[in-house]
């Protein structure tokens, strides 16, 4: 393997079957071919002296080498603990269908040690079944997972879901039969995986059952500070008509429950309505950043920061640019954006290279390695980049991994065509990397997945970019 460290500051590219097209401080240190799966979502878990990584899917339907089995994609477990050599020990099959209609895109895994009312020697997993269902499995033996409940089911939708580890609240992006729309929020408590219990259905004021007019738009996901933060940030859209709500999580949970428009908008703090063309696809509370710039300044030395992250939806382009956006809440009430951030189309022809362009998710887990210093986003055929964030009023890229194709590469699907707002254009059908989503663990890997079936690669920081990090106890 090519070490980045040996040129911290220059790109590098190495051939196709050593996974890296090209790279700049960031160093290739595992990959799994996830059985050849177009892959969703990454979560990384310490089970004791071992990390597992679990692995969403999109619908499809695939070998399984394990068993021989063709298996709808569902959820990848693979041991992770030797970044190296990462080991595939299960799949568990998904709901059946292509793309958005199956699999089982989103998975969050909890401690009992950390559940309040759980089993404290077991680990739980929430993952969504297809469009249709959320569910539990116990995960304590990751070799052998078991179905442990069934949380809700019969939906029209489900999507990017929160679980809040040390009070068992669930935020579940759902698709309730009654309402207005085929993903908004129904909260429950998974304090105690094996019985769920259901706290109220929330989202916007148009969404619920009995309203008129326009369907304000669909949830995407949500993120939790918890009781100390006592926030919750939804993002709603995902390349249009974007909208960022703030909540007070005790008013969500212990307020009133009846959806009525009063009851909605009893817990929002603020909302946020983002240009026309784009979305909110993840929301990430960067709180009591201490900006070096306003040391001095008797104000504003300290301050709170959502980073927005757009989702590119249609390949080649065709639609506005996706990108970060930051927000300054530290006056919650008059939260406004003050920067942006996104790779450069003509460093790459990004538009012209085939698939989708453009940025989709950022890590979620606030380790201290990296909170409040480092983001990372996945950007479909322009790999993961990571961005310096210590001064959020002005984003930095410092480093970058653009995977190689390989022999599972596919053609990404085509999405429909916003019709109506735009002339029906047919993108190219060009063989290109699609960097889905990307985590980070609690040791300081990054890991991302494709989702035109490349797998999923485990990297780690080199040169400048890791001095930016708290390492402490992280990548040795």
């Amino acid at each position: 393997m090519l070490w980045a460290t040996l040129l911290p500051f220059a790109l590098t590219a190495t051939v196709c079957a050593q996974g890296v097209d090209s790279s700049k401080n960031m160093a290739l240190e595992g990959y799994n071919d996830l059985q050849a799966r177009t892959a969703y979502q990454p979560t990384i878990q310490k089970q004791g002296n071992r990390w597992i990584a679990y692995v969403g899917h999109h619908g499809d339907n695939k070998l399984n080498p394990l068993n021989g089995k063709m298996e709808d994609n569902g959820t990848s477990i693979i041991d992770v603990t030797d970044v190296k050599k990462p080991k595939y020990l299960y799949h568990i099959p998904g709901e059946e269908g292509l793309a958005e209609q199956g699999g089982s895109q989103m998975v969050r895994v909890c401690s009992g040690a950390t559940l309040p009312k759980a089993d404290k020697s077991k680990f739980y997993m929430l993952r969504v079944f297809g469009n249709q269902a959320h569910e539990i499995w116990d995960v304590t033996t990751p070799e052998s997972p078991t179905l442990l409940t069934t949380i809700t089911k019969g939906l029209k939708g489900t999507h990017k879901n929160f679980w809040e580890c040390d009070t068992g609240i669930a935020y579940l992006v759902s698709g309730n039969p009654q309402w207005r729309t085929t993903r908004m929020t129904q909260v429950y408590d998974l304090s105690d995986p094996a019985k769920p219990v259901f706290i109220r259905d929330f989202g916007l004021v148009g969404q619920q059952p009995g309203a008129s007019g326009e369907v304000p738009v669909q949830l995407h996901g949500v993120m939790s500070t918890g009781p100390k933060g006592n926030r919750v940030y939804f993002g709603y859209g995902t390349n249009t008509n974007g909208v960022i709500q703030i909540v007070d999580r005790d008013k969500l949970i212990n307020g009133p429950k009846d959806p009525t428009p009063e009851n909605l908008l009893y817990p929002q703090v603020t909302r946020i309505d983002m240009p026309t063309m784009h979305g909110a696809h993840t929301t990430f509370p960067m709180l009591g950043v201490k900006v070096p710039e306003f040391s001095k300044n008797l104000l504003g030395a300290s301050r709170d920061f959502i980073v927005v992250t757009n989702e590119a939806i249609q390949k080649e382009c065709l639609e506005g640019r996706q990108m970060v956006w930051v927000v300054d809440a530290t006056n919650e009430k008059r939260a406004f954006g003050v920067a942006n951030w996104g790779i450069p189309e003509k460093s790459g022809n990004y538009c012209s290279k085939g698939g989708r362009f453009g940025t989709h998710s950022s890590n979620e887990n606030m380790t201290d390695i990296y909170y409040n210093k480092l983001m990372f986003f996945s950007y479909f055929n322009a790999g993961v980049r990571a961005v310096d964030m210590r001064d959020p009023f002005q984003p930095k890229e410092v480093a970058y991994f653009v995977p190689a194709m390989n022999k599972n590469t596919v053609v990404l699907e085509t999405p429909v065509t916003q019709r109506g707002k735009l002339p029906f254009t047919a993108a190219s059908d060009r063989k290109v990397i699609q960097t889905n989503n990307v985590e980070v663990d609690d040791r300081g890997y990054i890991y991302i997945v494709d989702r035109a079936n490349t797998g999923m690669h485990i990297l780690s920081l080199t040169g400048p970019a890791r001095s930016i990090a708290n390492w402490n106890a992280a990548v040795k």
